[in-house]
């Protein structure tokens, strides 16, 4: 298991507190979750989740924003706010809040999209961070493509890599997996939204370039 927890961090810039926002809401919002019963539970989801054959059918419109807060497990939480809480700051740092906030939720949209345009007529709701924070790592790859990532490797030992290969490496991941993902077979077997993942990178790209060109460039402090 190889995960990140840490990178090169923005000398000065905004305060990025929507970063930091969104993870206490998601983990309030999860804790509420796990605090229900199971009945319940179910209902919650399917009613705020992003279910795909009804958004397709003008319905349910609002999801596509509540749908990026829940999540279905520790681990798929503790995953997602993981990567949120290692890339996002530096994005937030250098576009500013309000920009970021527009960014994160358009990204989080746009992944949803990029779930529904390959399962239009699944009736199983999408949830989860993931898509707004693929976002988040496409603008990164950009943006930072030669910070430094702290990777953490069985949680014994670590080293550190720049961004456009770890963030390069994780994209193909999920373009293969998504690929795979196309056999209608596996489409909901996995229970994965690849093409969310994918979704939301191809528009953190597009944003990423944006900021490039239209913010000033900042300096990164190394990470030790």
């Amino acid at each position: 298991m190889i995960f990140p927890i840490g990178d090169d961090q923005v000398h000065g810039g905004h305060s990025p507190i929507f970063s930091y926002s969104f993870i206490a809401l998601n983990i309030l919002i999860f804790l509420y979750q796990a605090a229900l019963p199971i009945p319940d539970l179910n209902v919650f989801v399917m009613e705020y989740g992003a279910i795909p054959r009804e958004i397709m059918n003008g319905q349910d419109e609002f999801t596509l924003l509540t749908s990026m807060f829940l999540h279905g497990g520790w681990m798929h939480l503790i995953g997602n706010m993981l990567f949120l809480w290692v890339f996002a700051d530096n994005i937030e740092a250098t576009v500013g809040s309000f920009k970021f906030v527009i960014f994160y939720v358009l990204g989080g949209i746009a992944a949803v999209f990029g779930h529904i345009y390959f399962n239009a007529n699944s009736n199983i709701p999408m949830i989860g961070a993931s898509g707004a924070i693929s976002a988040v790592l496409g603008a990164y790859i950009v943006m930072y493509p030669h910070s430094r990532i702290k990777v953490l490797v069985f949680f014994i030992s670590s080293f550190r890599i720049a961004a456009v290969f770890f963030l390069g490496f994780w994209i193909i991941q999920q373009i293969i997996s998504g690929m795979g993902a196309l056999d209608p077979l596996l489409k909901e077997a996995e229970g994965v939204a690849w093409w969310a993942h994918i979704g939301g990178f191809a528009f953190g790209v597009i944003a990423g370039l944006f900021f490039k060109i239209s913010t000033p460039r900042v300096e990164l402090a190394r990470y030790d």
